[in-house]
């Protein structure tokens, strides 16, 4: 198990100075994390940094109002300090006892076997060099590559005034490339990235040249590829696109801070026809190794997986405590932070809809004229309307039900609940994602996941020209 940072009797002392003047909740949120981040560009190593970011977080509440500061140590000295001045912003008697601490049944999730932090720079350099030896390898006309690696051990212990004390540790490793490629006047980029709650085992084998050369195989694929039409077309995303599209333009909707403003499409729609009845998405924080993945909430609630939509039918929203208790529901484990600087807020963590049962192949063999979305980058999304823009780093023509040319500069415009609505053949593969996704100034590491997807039809924009009209078969 962690060590806490606060033993029981501290943990008390503390939430007892919190609860001092009338707050009805009070908590203790103590973070310390160890990143190491490594850079090699231009064929040598450029950044080499690591460091220690530790301190604590008090909240404490009343009614609709919550109060929250922040301090940098884990000392027991300095957070009654912060939590004596905190509980200044209220002026009352004690109001609330502390219940007793009752142990979370949440196993741990992600196993480790061989953590980063045990291995020499020069070894984690050696991977980097080995990412872009296999990046600039593939091809002369790649012009630039920049390798990063960042692994970072995260521990955390989170106490309140209703029986939580739960101490965890996660370790994230993450290898990314960005390749350019030059043609001329072209020049092109793509970015490759593996990023796990994982150890050095996440990076065994070729893995490091594995992702090398993907990033500068697609770096090069859209030197040659062709402009991409414009107009309404069939589309196919594969499974290779992970789900960013559905967490993007439909996840955020389900976060229950949005729905609770008013502000999400899903607001007031529990158990109604939402998607396709082909359509099941769930959002997992107990999936072994990935990126979203944690034994308990950063609010010491056990991570669950959360049915958001079944067949079609709205199930479920994304909950934190507080959100939770405003709108009487359970809570589901998805109460995150960037850190201890910040209150916790609903957050994703792997985002999937669940696989289907026609074979890829089929898919794409159905789509007379359309286009194919093997990888789907960052967009624009408006979560009140649920309107979307992404941008397509690896896209291919369908004619005849065959895979064709590559395209280039592909965009894919429309509106979450519609083509949730109007997906009409579901892959039997899976296929995932990773990223960092940004939310009220707070960034989390998520993934995402889907199988290969038939739209009917959505609005393609490219520089090719108009054509594509003709819905799949």
């Amino acid at each position: 198990m962690t060590e806490p940072f606060f033993p029981e009797s501290q943990v008390r002392q503390i939430l007892e100075a919190l609860l001092s003047t009338g707050a009805e909740f009070a908590e203790l949120y103590a973070e310390e994390r160890t990143p190491t981040i490594l850079t090699r560009e231009d064929g040598r190593l450029e950044e080499a940094s690591s460091g220690t970011d530790r301190g604590v977080g008090l909240r404490i509440s009343a009614g609709d109002t919550e109060h929250y500061a922040s301090g940098n140590g884990t000392s027991l000295q300095g957070a009654l300090a912060l939590a004596r001045a905190l509980a200044a912003s209220l002026d009352g008697a004690p109001a609330t006892a502390l219940r007793p601490f009752v142990p979370q049944q949440a196993p741990v999730r992600s196993i480790v076997k061989v953590p980063p932090s045990s291995l020499p720079l020069a070894q984690r350099a050696e991977v980097l060099r080995r990412a872009d030896g296999a990046t600039r390898a593939a091809d002369a006309r790649i012009a630039q590559v920049t390798a990063t690696w960042l692994d970072t051990v995260r521990r955390v212990q989170i106490a309140n005034s209703e029986g939580i004390n739960e101490s965890d540790a996660v370790t994230y490793l993450t290898l990314a490339v960005n390749a350019v490629a030059k043609s001329g006047n072209e020049i092109r980029s793509a970015y490759e990235v593996v990023s796990e709650t994982s150890g050095f085992e996440l990076l065994s084998g070729d893995r490091p040249e594995q992702v090398g050369r993907e990033a500068a195989r697609v770096a090069l694929l859209q030197l040659d590829a062709m402009p991409a039409p414009s107009g309404t077309f069939p589309v196919v995303v594969s499974s290779s696109a992970g789900g960013t599209m559905i967490h993007e333009a439909c996840g955020h909707g389900f976060e229950a801070d949005f729905i609770e403003k008013g502000l999400s499409i899903y607001a007031g729609r529990m158990g109604e026809q939402v998607a396709s009845p082909l359509v099941t998405v769930v959002d997992d924080g107990t999936l072994a190794q990935k990126r979203g993945t944690n034994r308990v909430d950063d609010e010491g609630a056990p991570t669950s997986r959360v049915l958001l939509i079944e067949n079609g039918v709205l199930k479920s929203y994304l909950h934190s405590r507080r959100t939770a208790v405003r709108m009487k529901a359970a809570r589901t484990g998805n109460g995150r932070r960037e850190s201890f600087r910040y209150m916790p807020i609903p957050r994703m963590r792997n985002t999937m809809v669940l696989p289907g049962k026609t074979p890829p192949g089929e898919i794409i063999a159905s789509v007379k004229d359309g286009i194919l979305i093997a990888d789907m980058g960052g967009g624009e999304v408006d979560i009140v309307s649920g309107n979307f823009m992404f941008h397509c780093p690896e896209a291919y023509r369908i004619r005849d039900g065959r895979i064709a040319e590559a395209l280039r500069d592909v965009t894919l415009t429309g509106r979450g609940p519609d083509i949730l609505s109007s997906i009409d053949m579901v892959g039997s593969d899976h296929g995932f994602n990773v990223g960092t996704c940004g939310k009220d100034g707070q960034s989390a590491p998520v993934a995402d996941a889907q199988p290969t997807l038939r739209i009917p039809a959505i609005v393609v924009g490219g520089t090719g020209g108009a054509g594509g009209t003709e819905e799949a078969a």
